[in-house]
């Protein structure tokens, strides 16, 4: 049966948590509408890398964010003090804002939250600083691209552009599950009173240096990303940014605001078992605690966002540990790596936002680039074309380096269903 939202949190508007605006950088789409679009269409946003040399790479595709001129949304700040994640950080910021319908001087008014998750913070910078080193010595490099370096700036430049000044301004540090651990903390924030609303999200820039990273582990697929396919070869890269307005539904009500979805609950775990490896047991135990904290039953869910990035072992590993909490007839399960790429620290925010307007609009996005199953996954990924579908609870999950995992349970909001 699909699950009724109020019966999974206290009837209480002032403790319901919901998100009422989205700012989205990607490959596939800039702002919710052309994101949702791309997303339905199933379209890839994979392409030859430009943003570095790759030379000597026997393979370089990746989801490069082109043409999408952030700078629009930046309107306070001098953009060349700003590192490229940290503006799309800030324009996703203010998209976010200006998607919702808020007052900024309202807003302004408020007790708020800017939490922003990153693995790389400005890596690019910091690989075009080394070079000069190398090449030049300490002496040539740029003193505006030292200045931007730090991944503090992904958070507070958000709070100086918007001018936020009664703010908890954060950067969250866990690699790839980053986004979804940002969201958990302005969830908690709402819902304790702590804050009136929170900007929630996560950025990333291709780099270099990571690019190289997984390039060496020998997980750059060569072309595109398969996730659950028999013939996948890993991941491509990618960048861009996720910032999500969250606040209560009484504030949402008060103020008119449309209403994307609800947050049901969240479930975080580290297990430290290994640096790159998956451990099963403990990203089923991460679902069971979101479960758990949601209020939700497994037989409520109707769709999972995989993490998925279309390495064998996290693939295998993350199926089967769906099947440990989900029995034999688990949920559809998607991988959106198979469109963006991996996205780093913006990767679960991302989808969290795709999540939201899969429920808002009723459809259930594919996995794309799909062939034939994995036999060891066994899932319905819903291969390469989008199926409509009237969703009411959605599971989120993202996994990271060194066992950081989190996942978010949202539920579509339907007005009068309490």
């Amino acid at each position: 049966m699909s699950v009724n939202i109020s019966d999974a949190m206290p009837d209480d508007a002032e403790t319901r948590v919901v998100l009422t605006g989205f700012g989205v950088f990607s490959s596939i789409g800039v702002g919710a509408d052309e994101f949702a679009k791309g997303l339905r269409a199933g379209r890839s946003g994979a392409k030859p890398i430009t943003l570095f040399d790759t030379e000597g790479f026997a393979h370089a595709n990746g989801c490069e964010i082109t043409g999408s001129e952030p700078e629009r949304w930046i309107h306070n700040l001098p953009v060349d003090t700003l590192g490229r994640a940290t503006t799309f950080s800030v324009a996703a910021a203010r998209m976010a804002v200006e998607e919702s319908g808020v007052d900024l001087e309202d807003l302004r008014a408020k007790r708020g939250m800017i939490s922003i998750g990153t693995t790389d913070g400005e890596s690019y910078d910091l690989d075009n600083l080394v070079e000069t080193e190398i090449a030049s010595g300490p002496a040539a490099m740029d003193p505006t691209t030292a200045r931007r370096v730090s991944p503090n700036r992904l958070s507070i430049a958000a709070a100086q552009e918007l001018g936020l000044s009664n703010v908890e301004a954060v950067t969250i540090a866990t690699a790839c599950s980053a986004g979804n651990y940002a969201i958990g903390q302005g969830f908690d924030a709402i819902r304790s009173g702590e804050v009136d609303y929170a900007l929630c999200g996560g950025a990333d820039a291709m780099c270099r240096k990571t690019f190289t990273g997984f390039y060496r582990l020998g997980t750059i697929a060569p072309d595109v990303c398969r996730p659950f396919d028999v013939d996948r070869k890993g991941i491509l890269t990618g960048e861009g940014a996720g910032v999500l307005m969250l606040e209560s539904l009484a504030s949402a009500r008060a103020r008119g605001a449309k209403i994307y979805a609800e947050v049901l609950g969240y479930g975080m775990n580290c297990d430290a078992y290994h640096q790159v490896a998956p451990n099963q047991d403990s990203v089923a135990r991460c679902m069971e605690i979101a479960l758990e904290n949601a209020g939700v039953k497994t037989e409520e869910v109707d769709l999972i966002s995989a993490h998925g990035t279309g390495t064998k072992a996290n693939d295998v590993t993350e199926s089967r540990a769906i099947h440990d909490v989900y029995g034999d007839g688990p949920p559809r399960t998607v991988s959106l790596k198979s469109m963006l790429g991996h996205t780093m620290g913006a990767a679960s925010a991302l989808a969290t936002i795709a999540c939201s307007l899969s429920l808002h609009h009723g459809f259930i996005p594919p996995t794309i680039n799909h062939r034939e199953t994995d036999p060891e996954c066994e899932i319905d990924c819903v291969p390469n074309e989008s199926v409509e579908a009237d969703l009411r609870v959605v599971q989120n999950n993202g996994l990271a380096f060194g066992g950081n995992n989190a996942i978010v349970i949202l539920g579509k909001y339907a007005e009068g269903a309490l």
